[in-house]
């Protein structure tokens, strides 16, 4: 049993994974410790209100992790010694320490998908099991970070991931798509272009390659309802209803944009060289393979090709 100082409180089940620290026990408890598992360091007082929200969030991310990291509570006021040594300048602030060295932090209090992109990190860096899976299952949490919208965080643990497992092609892939999210579309193309032979090919690259294409020409194009009213305006002016679909694209309505490519083919198949039909197909690419939009797009187009 673990005694919260924070609440005053008993923490049951935490004896091995959450414990708090002295100047005379951080050498045991965190350095030491850190050879076989990251050790994350909570630095702390009594008297920090926004402690008193983190410190539970860690513990029960860690808690969840079960077992492959371990936490230490550092009171600031009891271990100044400490807290100088590593230019803790303002609470709350977190280190992880792994193979003795500090190699991840944060300061202030976060929200708890932070603190389990922060976990999740972690344990990819030391090669361990995110809750109880693998390195696919930190792939899978780096996925989910991504969807939600945390493309910074999702970036980092796919790194982490690949930091153990260079040619981990979802990973590869995965980092791609953060650079895509995060906007900065050189750097994801100098991240795919420096895939390695072995997973160059793989679906999930050429996935992220469909994705980067489309985020390109994204780039270019006009506002979506202005591009709406010229299509209405003149249903025959192929350029603007491609111009749409691609804008309908970057804004996420992908099935819009599918459907507005397919009234363009239907329209004219050989407008601009096929070009309806080369988009369709590298949106299609871009998806899943059993993603909904991707498999009814398809047959709907194979149905217009062979009617």
């Amino acid at each position: 049993m673990v005694i919260d100082l924070m609440g005053g409180q008993p923490q049951p089940g935490g004896d091995d994974l959450i414990k708090d620290t002295t100047e005379a026990t951080f050498m045991a408890d965190v350095v030491e410790a850190s050879q076989e598992v990251p050790v994350i360091v909570d630095f702390w007082a009594p008297w920090c209100g926004p402690c008193k929200t983190l410190g539970p969030m860690l513990e029960d991310a860690v808690r969840g992790a079960k077992g492959a990291v371990k936490m230490v509570k550092v009171d600031v006021d009891q271990a100044q010694q400490i807290a100088a040594q590593l230019r803790i300048q303002s609470i709350p602030t977190v280190y992880a320490f792994y193979k003795g060295q500090p190699v991840d932090g944060f300061q202030g209090a976060v929200p708890q998908s932070e603190i389990k992109a922060f976990v999740d990190r972690l344990i990819a860096q030391a090669g361990g099991e995110a809750e109880g899976g693998g390195l696919d299952e930190a792939v899978a949490a780096a996925e989910e970070m991504l969807e939600q919208g945390a493309a910074e965080d999702a970036a980092q643990t796919f790194a982490a991931i690949l930091g153990e497992e260079p040619n981990h092609a979802r990973a590869y892939a995965g980092l791609v798509r953060a650079q895509i999210a995060m906007g900065d579309l050189e750097q994801a193309e100098a991240i795919l272009n420096g895939a390695d032979a072995s997973i160059a090919k793989a679906p999930e690259l050429d996935a992220a390659h469909a994705q980067l294409e489309l985020a390109k020409q994204g780039a270019a194009v006009g506002p979506v309802d202005e591009l709406a009213a010229r299509v209405e305006a003149d249903p025959e002016d192929h350029q603007a209803r491609f111009d749409y679909a691609q804008a309908l694209h970057v804004k996420g309505r992908t099935e819009e944009a599918v459907d507005q490519l397919l009234e363009l083919f239907r329209r004219d198949r050989e407008w601009n060289e096929g070009a309806a039909r080369t988009q369709l197909m590298t949106i299609f690419d871009a998806l899943q393979a059993k993603d909904p939009i991707a498999l009814k797009g398809r047959r709907r187009l194979s149905s217009m090709i062979f009617a």
